[in-house]
């Protein structure tokens, strides 16, 4: 067998290949050389500012010193709302491995309850910026402090933080003023200034500390810390003072306030008190009320469900939104109406049989006397609350005057400057009943508003408000609550405030005052009980507001019905009559007529704002009440 030849090496051949293949290695290390320099200079030359502010970030850090938020005073300076010491619960997500399981831990070390697992797990997720704190509970006690310090190596990333938290001294009698502040929501959250709400966990909820809530926040401060690797503070570097909140001195007199609510005496209902001259709102009072410190901190499942629940409204601030029918409270603005449109004079009369009819119609709209009060002309008609005379008068106005003219007193409408949540009720008018029912207006449904009822709705806040201008005669100052933020004076001259009222003949306001102080020291007056031993001019309107209607040729009997379908009793008031100081409106509900109850508590806040010496005693408030309840000499 033949062997096949071997080729011949070929030298020349193996150096090229040589020299190319080392060519391209010398090319592919200079290439990926070329590429690890430029990589070296993008990073340390192109983005060294980048990477230098990043890993000074990891050295230095930045937290946020949430301000100080102001206090609030009434007009004496009594403390309302203070800020004291308290220990919070935080946590960093950041800085926890496994969120599910520190969130366990805390809600067993704590003994959360059930219902309020979930709530705790949400605030957990609820923060502004990474690496800030998120708030999970509020004003921890020692024994809750103590179970967190000893288990703290277990819970990294979660910290108990001193805050200052708000507290409200006379939590109960104030609430419905004041509001309330409580945790920052995530809607809320969405809404705010980053940077000045840093570290900031709370936010004016309702009231008072809702409407300034940005002056009494202030201004977010910060310092700058130097941290190690595990990201425990060294040393601070440097920081900016946060700006503390300004204080808030009220209109309100907290000892007026006070006597409010006493006179109230748990009663369903509201009396609002106000300087017709300035506007001041000095007691703004809604019962049943709560304890607001409770929302500050988180209100549990089942306190917050009891209040929900409870069939007297005490979360309801019937002051500014309660909706109530006037009754005879309007029956002077109805006759001022009457006076300035030219349909009667003060010396107009009419006889009353007892009842009024439409031409035409059979039907009979009975006074709440029923066989009259005979010869009646516009003073006797305020003093007795004959309802034949404002039946007629309405008639003739008919419904367009009467909602223009009314109007003009802020009824239907929004009236205080700074009074959150207000209601603007209802003034009824052709319009609206167009608009809501798709129907026409009636002549029937134009008496019952003659007389406040029907469609009529108001709020305290509205009546005590009309009362005030009223005294004034006619000039408007529109109610407020803030007397001062900070050293800085709230004007009595405010925006938007109505035009005054301007009657053709001024001695047409002395004809309704005059009226109106016979309904108290008039032999006749339906609230002249009140009148005796009076030590200065007082002049009043009583009201009975119906629950529900009666039927035709149905008489009233308070004993044979329901206590919550009786009729509400209200007074409306100012005094002195010469320089009035004071216009209250009292509406307590199903309490009967308001010229036994209501007009009695009228007096006693009267008497407590000008009589300093001589304040009322409530006790012997409740005594009389207690003899007159159920008596009524008219609407």
């Amino acid at each position: 067998m033949r062997r096949r030849r071997q080729p011949l090496k070929n030298p020349e051949q193996e150096l090229h290949a040589f020299r190319m293949r080392s060519l391209l290695a010398v090319l592919v290390v200079v290439c990926l050389t070329g590429l690890l320099g430029g990589r070296l200079f993008y990073l340390q030359v192109v983005q060294h500012e980048v990477y230098s502010t990043r890993s000074e970030k990891n050295r230095v850090r930045v937290e946020p010193l949430p301000p100080t938020r102001g206090l609030i005073y009434d007009r004496h300076g009594v403390l309302l709302a203070e800020n004291r010491p308290t220990y919070n619960l935080t946590l960093v997500r950041e800085r926890v491995a496994d969120l599910d399981a520190t969130l366990t831990l805390l809600v067993d070390l704590l003994e959360i309850p059930e219902e309020e697992i979930e709530a705790f797990r949400v605030r957990s997720r609820q923060r502004q910026r990474p690496f800030q704190p998120a708030l999970l509970m509020s004003d921890l006690d020692e024994d809750q402090i103590a179970r967190l310090a000893v288990n703290r190596h277990r819970l990294p990333g979660v910290e108990v933080e001193a805050q200052l938290l708000r507290y409200y001294p006379d939590a109960e009698t104030m609430v419905h003023a004041l509001g309330y502040v409580g945790r920052i929501n995530a809607e809320e959250l969405a809404g705010l200034d980053a940077g000045n709400y840093a570290g900031t966990h709370f936010i004016g909820k309702t009231g008072v500390e809702r409407f300034y809530e940005d002056e009494l926040h202030g201004q977010a401060g910060l310092r700058k810390v130097e941290t190690n690797a595990r990201g425990r503070v060294l040393r601070e570097l440097g920081h900016t003072d946060p700006v503390p909140g300004k204080d808030l001195t009220l209109t309100l007199d907290s000892e007026l306030q006070r006597l409010a609510v006493e006179l109230l005496d748990g009663r369903r209902g509201s009396i609002v008190a106000i300087a017709p001259e300035s506007g001041e709102i000095l007691a703004l009072a809604s019962v049943p009320g709560f304890d607001s410190n409770q929302f500050v901190t988180g209100i549990d499942v089942a306190s917050y469900r009891g209040l929900q629940e409870d069939l007297d409204l005490p979360l309801y601030n019937r002051a500014i939104r309660g909706h109530y029918p006037p009754g005879s409270t309007i029956k002077p603005f109805l006759a001022l109406a009457g006076l300035a449109e030219g349909k009667i004079t003060p010396n107009s009369t009419i006889r009353d049989p007892g009842y009024f009819q439409l031409p035409n119609d059979s039907r009979r709209y009975r006074n709440w006397l029923r066989w009259g009060h005979g010869r009646v002309d516009l003073e006797r008609a305020i003093a007795v609350s004959n309802n034949t005379y404002f039946y007629t008068l309405a008639h003739d106005l008919g419904i367009d005057r009467i909602h223009e003219n009314m109007s003009a007193f802020g009824f239907g409408q929004r009236v205080a400057h700074d009074v959150q949540g207000e209601s603007d009720a209802l003034m009824p008018s052709r319009d609206w009943k167009r608009g809501r029912f798709n129907q026409p207006w009636y002549p029937g449904e134009t008496l019952s508003v003659g007389i406040g009822q029907g469609y009529w709705q108001l709020t305290p806040l509205q009546l005590a408000t009309a009362t005030a201008v009223l005294a004034n005669r006619g000039e408007w100052v529109k109610p407020r609550l803030a007397q001062r933020i900070g050293q800085e004076e709230v004007p009595v001259e405010l925006p938007d405030t109505p035009p005054d009222i301007m009657l053709e003949n001024e001695g047409w306001w002395d004809r309704i005052f005059s009226g109106m102080e016979k309904v108290i020291s008039g032999h006749e007056g339906t609230a002249r009980r009140i009148g005796k031993d009076l030590e200065y001019r007082m002049a009043g309107k009583s009201g009975t507001a119906q629950v529900f209607s009666l039927g035709k040729d149905q008489k009233y009997n308070a004993d044979e019905i329901q206590e919550r379908l009786r009729d509400h009793a209200l007074f409306t008031a100012f005094a002195p009559v010469e320089a009035p100081q004071i216009a209250v409106a009292v509406i307590v509900e199903n309490a009967g007529g308001g010229s036994t109850h209501a007009a009695h508590l009228a007096k006693a806040m009267t008497d407590a704002w000008l009589l300093e010496d001589e304040a009322p005693d409530t006790e012997e408030v409740r005594e009389v009440l207690e003899r007159e309840d159920g008596r009524v000499t008219g609407n």
